[in-house]
């Protein structure tokens, strides 16, 4: 549905679950794709996969919760293709072992999951900024979550982040409008992932997965490629007058309100 041919655009997270069909729609849309994750493995399988779309995937293993991983990350990507046009800060933790009233979590897993999920896209951006003001423009996707608007128990530091993330996507934009540069974030509900398939000891159950299920008024989870689509639409040419906004792809969650 979308030609990206030619663009460069960075996903983090980019090995699994959202992350992986976002970089397999860009790149079967002609984009040149660097994708930036910790599980080597899985990006390097990725990678390899790419060769038979019409764009390309590279994948760089880094750590973009720290200022020396966002820089390699994109230092990489615009030394492999020239510049920067789209920047998608994807990436995101919720440990199970995280799953803990506030006042039980401990410290250290507060300052990972923040620093992950939230300081992670600041330092991604603050590096990818010049690139994409020496484009004349682009366009920044932020991946938060329906935990940002509203909440459950058990997940202080990722509503948190994910809330932050919507704050961090608003400012952006007014930031950069005047460069050209869109901010946008989508609100996934639940979603077929690594990321909820780990909060179950092995491999979920229909039964699981129906439960998962009902909270979304459409009575199912999301697949990843169902949230990649809109970060493919809210990047192209087709949303061009949109920036500072959210939009939530949840089954209809937030439109009956307390989900949780």
């Amino acid at each position: 549905m979308f030609d990206f041919s030619g663009k460069v655009v960075i996903v983090t997270g980019g090995a699994n679950g959202i992350g992986r069909a976002i970089c397999r729609g860009f790149a079967r849309s002609g984009a040149h794709v660097l994708c930036a994750d910790m599980n080597q493995s899985a990006g390097e399988a990725l990678a390899a996969e790419s060769a038979a779309l019409a764009g390309e995937i590279v994948f760089c293993t880094a750590d973009v919760a720290t200022s020396a991983g966002a820089q390699t990350v994109v230092n990489q990507a615009v030394s492999t293709w020239g510049g920067l046009d789209i920047l998608c800060n994807n990436v995101g933790i919720q440990p199970k072992e995280a799953y803990l009233p506030a006042h039980e979590l401990p410290e250290e897993m507060w300052d990972r999951i923040l620093a992950v999920n939230l300081k992670s896209a600041f330092l991604m951006t603050k590096y990818s900024i010049p690139h994409l003001r020496a484009r004349g423009g682009g366009v920044i996707i932020n991946t938060a979550s329906v935990q940002g608007l509203q909440s459950a128990k058990e997940v202080s530091a990722y509503a948190a982040s994910k809330g932050g993330i919507l704050s961090l996507t608003r400012q952006l934009a007014l930031e950069y409008a005047t460069d050209n540069i869109r901010v946008l974030a989508v609100n996934p509900g639940s979603v077929d992932t690594p990321l909820l398939r780990a909060t179950v000891e092995g491999e979920p159950t229909a039964e699981m997965r129906a439960e998962w299920g009902k909270p979304h008024p459409l009575g199912r989870i999301a697949q990843p490629e169902e949230i990649a689509g809109v970060v493919l639409f809210l990047a192209s040419d087709d949303a061009s007058f949109m920036t500072g906004e959210s939009v939530c792809v949840d089954g209809g969650m937030m439109a009956k309100g307390a989900w949780a």
